[in-house]
């Protein structure tokens, strides 16, 4: 009888079907497999949404654009400009011109640089007669032609930064590393290794740096209450990339190193989504990566992610999040329209892709 009791009152009876592996995953068809949670807000067609993060973010803007919702762009290139141009040029490859943004420290220290608070002592590379953004090195091919183009588009560049974190209504950042290349002097984060497409690598002057799980959450925390304080109403949508490293600097197999990366960025996620309000984890990483989909959804070079597996995300996403009856969460400030949606985004920019010459 105590047996029978005892098993009758066992709390694991109660769950539903998504709480058990057979039922959950064994059981559903692949394509079915939805692991996100019910989200404590959805995005409305007219709410701004501004992204961010590694390469895999970009699927996320261009699902957005395709879905007719209100993907934010602050900084566009000017109306003259020819469409195939400015994707050469990376405008709208995210919701300003910053590039792949790998870490949430290099994502906080964006903030920082754009408000003033920071000024990075390295503040550009000079390569013959052209002059290169260290922390945006592949957003203009070439380069600037002098100090006062480039010095004019960083301008910009940080505006289209502060209304983004002012104006939005969501901010979806992808996180992507934990290895990174800092400055030795202030701690400056690049996005790829200076000397790798541009740059001189000096070993005096950089350090390679392995984040902790504990040093990414609160990187990522620190940026997402940045955020806030300067828009109260925002909410926030946090995801991990499933695109294993290109490379690594750790001195150990790439493997090991990748499921360190991404088992530190999915902790980091779960203890600010878990700290913070209005702020959910969304489940890219584990569709992409779940043993239920055998493998089928990486392409042949084990790292590339297949059209169908991003197609699941995406319909994951949309089911999760979006909501066409909705309406935006709260107006903007008074006098200021939100930027309409890009009707062109890039094929998909990685930074990383540089060290592929290094092989």
């Amino acid at each position: 009888m105590a047996d029978r009791d005892s098993h009758s009152t066992c709390p694991f009876r109660s769950l539903p079907a998504e709480a058990y592996w057979r039922k959950a995953l064994v059981q559903t068809p692949a394509k079915d497999v939805n692991p996100a949670s019910k989200p404590s807000f959805r995005i409305a067609q007219t709410d701004a949404v501004a992204t961010a993060g590694s390469c895999f973010a970009q699927h996320i803007a261009r699902h957005l654009v395709g879905a007719g919702y209100n993907y934010f762009i602050p900084e566009n290139a000017h109306p003259i400009v020819p469409p195939d141009l400015g994707k050469k040029y990376n405008y709208g490859t995210f919701s300003a011109r910053f590039g792949n943004i790998y870490t949430p420290r290099q994502l906080l220290q964006l903030f920082h640089r754009a408000y003033g608070s920071f000024q990075p002592a390295e503040d550009v590379w000079i390569e013959g007669d052209r002059y290169y953004d260290p922390y945006r090195p592949l957003i203009q091919p070439q380069g600037f032609p002098d100090e006062a183009s480039y010095l004019a588009d960083r301008q910009e560049h940080f505006a289209a930064v502060r209304r983004m974190v002012e104006e939005c209504n969501v901010f979806v950042f992808t996180l992507g590393l934990t290895e990174a290349w800092v400055s030795r002097i202030d701690g400056a984060v690049f996005p790829v290794c200076p000397g790798c497409g541009t740059g001189t690598f000096d070993p005096d002057r950089y350090e390679f740096v392995n984040f902790t799980a504990s040093e990414t959450a609160s990187d990522l925390r620190l940026a997402l209450e940045f955020i806030r304080a300067k828009n109260p109403d925002v909410r926030f949508v946090v995801t991990v990339s499933p695109v294993p490293l290109i490379a690594t600097a750790a001195h150990r197999h790439v493997l090991v190193s990748t499921t360190y990366s991404k088992a530190a960025l999915r902790v980091a996620a779960e203890e600010v989504t878990a700290a913070l309000s209005d702020c959910e984890y969304f489940p890219s990483y584990e569709i992409i990566t779940g043993a239920y989909n055998r493998g089928a959804y990486f392409d042949d070079d084990l790292r590339e992610v297949k059209p169908e597996g991003v197609a699941h995300v995406m319909r994951c996403f949309a089911e999760t999040f979006l909501d066409r009856s909705a309406k935006a969460a709260s107006p903007r400030k008074a006098g200021k329209k939100v930027r309409p949606m890009s009707t062109v985004l890039n094929d998909i920019i990685c930074d990383e892709e540089t060290l592929i010459a290094a092989e």
